[in-house]
């Protein structure tokens, strides 16, 4: 094995969307325990720093495929459709019109001054936000799993940073009501 190896390689996983997260739990467990710099302690500095360099890596790939949105992205730029998010912002207008309306019922829910009603309508607007998440995550799966239209995954990619970062801001408001 090699640290240039995917990340899907480096945990004997197939290169899908899908993964049972269970299996990558004590996947990486196992990993951490073989690649431990406290294993080579007796070897010398070089098979530590050697060994740490395979525990950065592990854990860098473990992190990446536990995300799902990061999985996304990461599928699809192994695959030649690179998200480039930074500098392709296009979104279907029926997505941008969803983004306009989550932000002015955002800024209804700052407005109300009854925190029971303000985090009533919060966790509304949290569910709401959450189920928009779970329909997109849904899409790109079948997108990369099924069709293997890395391109079109992009976009779900793209939208699901965005629905990503908005549920935080929504989560970031409960957590303020408390």
């Amino acid at each position: 094995m090699s640290l240039q190896a995917s990340d899907f390689e480096l945990f004997g996983l197939q290169p899908t969307f899908a993964l049972d997260r269970a299996q990558l739990d004590l996947q990486w467990k196992s990993l951490q325990r073989e690649a431990h710099p406290d294993r080579f302690a007796s070897e010398g500095a070089s098979a530590q720093r050697i060994a740490m360099q395979w525990s950065v890596r592990i854990n860098e790939a473990y992190n990446r495929l536990k995300d799902p949105l990061k999985r996304a992205a990461y599928l699809c730029e192994l695959n030649g459709a690179a998200v480039n998010a930074e500098n392709n912002t296009s979104m279907p207008p029926a997505f941008l019109m969803q983004q306009m309306e989550w932000r002015e019922a955002l800024d209804d829910c700052k407005a109300i001054k009854v925190v029971d009603s303000k985090i009533e309508a919060l966790e509304k607007l949290l569910d709401e936000v959450d189920a928009s998440q779970a329909q997109v995550l849904k899409q790109m799966a079948a997108l990369i799993d099924v069709d293997h239209n890395f391109a079109a995954a992009v976009g779900q990619v793209r939208a699901l940073m965005f629905i990503d970062k908005f549920s935080q801001e929504v989560q970031h408001q409960l957590d303020a009501c408390s």
